[in-house]
């Protein structure tokens, strides 16, 4: 934690629910917010799985109410996809945001809900609280875990004009309620589970070697470390394991918890150009980068990976310090590779050509403002290449 005065933040949802069937508590919820029309914002993966008309027929059911659906939110959501839903959300006069899905559905929903009561584009509120009134009343219902976004301030749209992931952080876009319910993850498929997996661990490991973590965010990064390590592979082994599934919603929500209010670093930073220039998924783009980041970090935080190394089970009694931490980098490296993460980002269709204008836009990325190592642009563009 930094020394000297300064006040350190910490948001999260008003009200979480967690837990197996935590979700059928929905209907109570809207009734209690007071909305007459919901909005149901998701995407065409989930309807197709039926959980949308699922969550649908509960709001009517428990709720007396109906429901207005856009499932037309894609992975890694633009500002067009935002101003598309908002378009829908105000033709129908709805009055409550309903995210059902991954960080995708979370997102477009923030976007949709900031620029319904600010007025003017998506692409104003890029940076740090640049809103000025309230959203609509807002429920996020996790499916992934995950992202994180069903409980924190982060808002991450793409720019389609520029290819650039906007990184929107802003504390009234936080959701007023959060339920993360285990049952409605058991149908992620491995590979989702994987990518979803690793996103949290590094939210987590961000956040524990961020500038600003505090003994608050120390305490939700280790546990959420701690966690995934001993149950992402087996949710990806075995969907249905209820005790992984749960314990990973546990784990992505201390993630978000500790990111939330720790920030994140230059995995982030770097992670937002891969998705914003190539449309590539987010968790595997973090979960390649993460140990090439900390390499290039771990001389500023070398004590805090060692505490990530004991954390992710790790056994490093007799070890130099500096040897301690490297098994961080190592265990690191041995789940993504378990739980069949891509080995580099050559893999994915990137381009060296491509990597000094990512480069670039990487060090303008508010993520790395709370990277404990400064780097040059050469230095990102080295990562870069340690990780094709």
């Amino acid at each position: 934690m930094a020394a000297g005065e300064q006040v350190f933040g910490f948001y999260i949802p008003t009200v979480t629910l967690m837990g197996i069937g935590a979700h059928k508590q929905l209907g109570e919820q809207i009734k209690t917010l007071g909305s007459a029309k919901p909005f149901i914002c998701t995407d065409k993966g989930i309807t197709k799985a039926g959980l949308t008309q699922k969550i649908v027929d509960l709001i009517k059911q428990d709720a007396g109410v109906d429901c207005v659906v856009f499932d037309d939110t894609i992975p890694n959501p633009t500002d067009t996809n935002v101003h598309d839903g908002l378009k829908i959300f105000k033709d129908n006069d709805c009055d409550m945001i309903i995210s059902l899905g991954g960080g995708s559905s979370h997102d477009c929903g923030k976007g949709i809900g900031i620029v319904a009561t600010n007025g003017g584009s998506i692409r104003d509120y890029e940076g740090v609280n640049k809103s000025t009134k309230a959203m609509p009343a807002f429920i996020a219902i996790n499916t992934t875990a995950g992202t994180g976004s069903e409980m924190t301030r982060f808002c991450i749209i793409t720019d389609t004009s520029r290819k650039v992931k906007m990184a929107i952080v802003d504390w009234r876009v936080t959701p007023n309620i959060a339920i993360n319910d285990p049952l409605l993850m058991v149908g992620m498929p491995p590979a989702l589970t994987a990518a979803t997996g690793m996103d949290a661990l590094t939210h987590a490991v961000e956040a524990y070697v961020s500038t600003i973590a505090t003994p608050v965010t120390d305490a939700c990064a280790l546990k959420a470390i701690q966690l995934i390590s001993q149950n992402l592979r087996a949710a990806v082994a075995h969907g249905g394991d209820m005790v992984a599934r749960d314990n990973m919603a546990y784990a992505e929500y201390l993630a978000g918890m500790a990111f939330n209010n720790a920030s994140l670093g230059h995995v982030h930073a770097m992670a937002h150009q891969l998705g914003g220039f190539y449309d590539l998924p987010h968790g595997v783009c973090n979960a390649i980068l993460l140990p090439h980041v900390q390499r290039f970090n771990m001389i500023a935080k070398v004590s805090r990976f060692v505490d990530i190394a004991i954390a992710m089970g790790e056994v490093v009694d007799g070890l130099s310090q500096r040897e301690a931490a490297e098994k961080a980098l190592e265990a690191i490296k041995t789940l993504s590779a378990d739980v069949g993460i891509p080995g580099g980002l050559k893999e994915l269709g990137v381009q060296k050509q491509d990597l000094p204008v990512m480069a670039e836009n990487a060090q303008k990325d508010a993520c790395g403002l709370t990277n404990p190592r400064c780097p040059t642009l050469e230095d990102v563009i080295e990562i870069y290449k340690n990780a094709m």
